[in-house]
């Protein structure tokens, strides 16, 4: 893992001696922290300047986020310049945005991808709270698209539905990836 911060030794150490399905949930719970995070940041942007402003915002961190996660995952990965749509949709199945729903679907061909979302985590805990669906197809787009045309430049995404657009209850977005 050379060239990545790595911890200290001693929390590397720690980390080696949990056992694997612990590693793994904890590993899961740092993600789903992240996103709690990004939610709660969201909320307060929401409630003191509305709800347009919280998603310029969000939509400007997702983006830049998007194109230092794909090349780090590229390194990571080894995977080299312009890589086809099965192992650009690979690294995003290793992203934090993808490890964090778990209600997904990719399915792939030598050209084209679709990467689904049957069920949003996010959306879900809005409306649990008596707010309205988060429009995200904005913060999304801009996230998929920079994640995608920083490994390939030729690559096309295109949004086939996602908040605002009138969705059935169990697909919430669903994006699309060509070559």
């Amino acid at each position: 893992m050379s060239g990545y911060p790595a911890g200290s030794v001693e929390d590397r150490e720690m980390l080696k001696k949990m056992p694997a399905e612990k590693f793994l949930d904890y590993f899961f719970l740092q993600i789903r922290n992240l996103w709690r995070v990004d939610g709660l940041y969201f909320l307060g942007i929401e409630k003191k300047f509305g709800t347009e402003a919280a998603i310029e915002i969000d939509a400007g961190v997702w983006q830049a986020m998007a194109g230092g996660e794909a090349k780090s995952l590229q390194r990571m990965f080894g995977v080299g310049e312009n890589p086809d749509v099965t192992t650009i949709m690979s690294l995003l199945h290793r992203s934090s945005w993808a490890l964090d729903q778990p209600f997904k679907t990719i399915e792939t061909s030598s050209k084209r991808a679709v990467f689904s979302v049957d069920r949003c985590r996010t959306q879900e805990a809005r409306l649990s709270k008596g707010l309205e669906e988060f429009p995200c197809k904005k913060v999304r787009f801009g996230y998929l698209k920079k994640f995608a045309t920083t490994l390939n430049p030729n690559v096309q995404v295109n949004c086939l539905r996602c908040p605002p657009d009138k969705h059935p209850k169990d697909a919430w977005c669903k994006w699309e990836f060509r070559l």
